[in-house]
């Protein structure tokens, strides 16, 4: 797998209020924009700084690269780094972004205060789970994203419909432009991902926020991550994949 050397500084799409300090970076094929019923609950005592991730949003977009955890939590350490942060920091991921959060969180532990992560697509091969319809889950959601990725013509002719699988409306973003960002950032991010071991790896208290009508929460990989040690997770009601105000105020909370 070829890394980034040196990885390109993101966008900082966002930095704003005065006090502890919350760095949000947001899902695949989206922007910061994802955070918007969040931020005003947190920056009267927070300082919040969005990024928007290596190939999406305004941030660069590489075309020699694999998208892996490994290249955006690189991207996201060299931004962050650039802001010469005195203290270590609160760090939220939303979808994707809770995937790159908890390797950025296991790779530089000392960065890291607590970390955030919200509405995350945490998955394992069907083989790992022992349950039959958590292993049907499992290979469905699998299958889906692999004919996505595989059928690129039908993606973006159908890119409405991908939105609303996907449940990020008016953040999503699946042109020409961004289809290598993210067909490689949802094979080797998201297919390919290494969360559980990351989090088992994970020195700071974790929160996992998520809705009781997310699309995208596997409830078999859920189970073994809530039994992972300094791991607290949180179900809200009638919420779904987005941070809508509902799910907005548990987070707040969380951080």
């Amino acid at each position: 797998m070829r890394w980034l050397s040196p990885p390109p500084l993101l966008n900082i799409v966002d930095d704003r209020g005065d006090g502890p300090v919350v760095v949000l970076i947001h899902g695949i094929a989206s922007s910061s924009v994802t955070f918007q019923n969040l931020i005003p609950l947190l920056e009267s005592g927070h300082r919040c700084i969005s990024i928007d991730l290596l190939g999406f949003g305004t941030s660069p977009i590489v075309e020699d690269c694999d998208y892996a955890l490994a290249d955006h939590a690189r991207a996201i350490h060299r931004t962050i780094q650039s802001l010469r942060l005195r203290e270590p920091f609160t760090l939220v991921g939303h979808s994707m972004g809770a995937l790159i959060g908890a390797r950025y969180a296991a790779r530089w532990p000392r960065h890291v205060a607590k970390l955030v992560l919200v509405s995350p697509p945490i998955y394992l091969s069907p083989g790992e789970l022992s349950d039959d319809l958590d292993r049907g889950v499992m290979d469905f959601y699998l299958r889906a994203y692999r004919y996505i990725r595989e059928n690129k013509g039908f993606t973006l002719q159908h890119a409405a419909i991908v939105e609303k699988f996907l449940a990020i409306p008016k953040a999503m973003d699946i042109t020409e432009r961004t289809w290598t960002p993210f067909v490689k950032s949802l094979q080797n991010s998201i297919e390919s991902q290494t969360t559980v071991s990351d989090l088992a790896a994970v020195k700071a208290p974790v929160e996992i926020v998520y809705g009781s009508m997310d699309e995208f929460s596997a409830a078999g990989s859920m189970k073994i991550v809530a039994r992972l040690r300094g791991v607290t997770v949180h179900r809200v009601a009638a919420s779904d994949h987005l941070i809508g105000k509902r799910l907005a105020r548990v987070v707040a909370q969380a951080i």
